[in-house]
């Protein structure tokens, strides 16, 4: 589904990496977060790996947060997680489809189980995967706010420039997700 045809919408922007903290924190705080989907969209060094990281950090993963892209999917444990029971690890499964090419690996690497059992899954570059993802709760679309030109940003003064983000809810689940980012 494309955003045109999506429901409810947030807008707004990341000046800075402290908004991107805490737009990460609040969607980590609603219990929606703990068996949702969501579709990362945005050019390469648009910050979509960036935001995996803070709201994995939000939800209380340990240890080394890494970038799927070779590995296609990285697996992590919140444990303890608020969210969940006591003692019960928020399993969350960090998808990055950029090098799937063959429909069979699909199958072969078991993403239909993956995407069947409880937790969060989060997927860069769905678009590379489309016809085999179930149904979406959200998708995040990020643009950085100076895309004149074609290559990836570059840290000016180490600082990465500004984000425009939209967050479209795509499912009930979504839209709760989508209240916890309009909640004051």
């Amino acid at each position: 589904m494309s955003p045109a045809n999506a429901g409810p919408v947030w807008q707004g922007s990341w000046p800075s990496e402290a908004n991107t903290i805490a737009f990460a924190a609040r969607l980590a705080a609603s219990p929606a977060i703990t068996n949702a989907t969501l579709t990362l969209h945005g050019d390469l060094g648009a910050g979509k790996t960036t935001f995996v990281r803070h709201l994995l950090r939000a939800l209380g993963v340990k240890g080394r947060i890494k970038s799927p892209t070779y590995a296609v999917v990285e697996p992590h444990e919140a444990l303890p997680c608020p969210l969940m029971p006591a003692g019960e690890p928020l399993r969350i499964w960090h998808f990055d489809f950029y090098r799937f090419t063959d429909p069979r690996e699909w199958e072969d690497a078991g993403f239909r189980e993956l995407f069947a059992s409880p937790g969060l899954k989060l997927v860069e570059w769905p678009e590379r995967a489309a016809g085999h993802l179930p149904p979406i709760d959200a998708e995040l679309h990020l643009h950085t706010q100076d895309m004149l030109h074609a290559q990836p940003p570059e840290l000016e003064d180490g600082i990465a420039p500004a984000r425009s983000v939209a967050f479209h809810a795509m499912s009930p689940v979504g839209q709760q997700l989508l209240s916890a980012l309009k909640a004051p």
